[in-house]
């Protein structure tokens, strides 16, 4: 099934604040726009440095640009495609600071 991302705005505007994260966000979307995902298990399958995080979240973090950027999604398998919705995103650092007070389970700054 083909992946709608939901708050790609949200990408756009990261992306233009922070110029060298362009063209690693420009790649990671390519990716998403041809995509086939079925299960979760399949993001791996397209981004292998991608978690799927557990305790039921529905959440995925996407390593963008060698781990320099982190993305944080829930996502939700419809009948006829794939919703991934943007929670957040920011450097590696930023990210790290999150999963020190565990907030990458809840977080959804957009």
């Amino acid at each position: 099934m083909k992946v709608h991302i939901i708050k790609i705005k949200t990408v756009y505007d990261y992306m233009s604040e922070h110029k060298n994260s362009k063209d690693f966000f420009d790649i990671w979307r390519i990716l998403i726009t041809n995509a086939d995902w079925n299960k979760p298990q399949d993001i791996i399958k397209t981004f292998g440095s991608a978690d799927i995080l557990g305790n039921g979240s529905d959440r995925v973090v996407f390593n963008i640009g060698g781990n320099r950027f982190r993305m944080i999604c829930s996502y939700y398998f419809g009948q006829n495609r794939i919703h991934l919705y943007v929670n957040w995103l920011g450097t590696h650092a930023e990210y790290d600071k999150i999963c020190n007070v565990n907030l990458q389970y809840t977080i959804n700054k957009y």
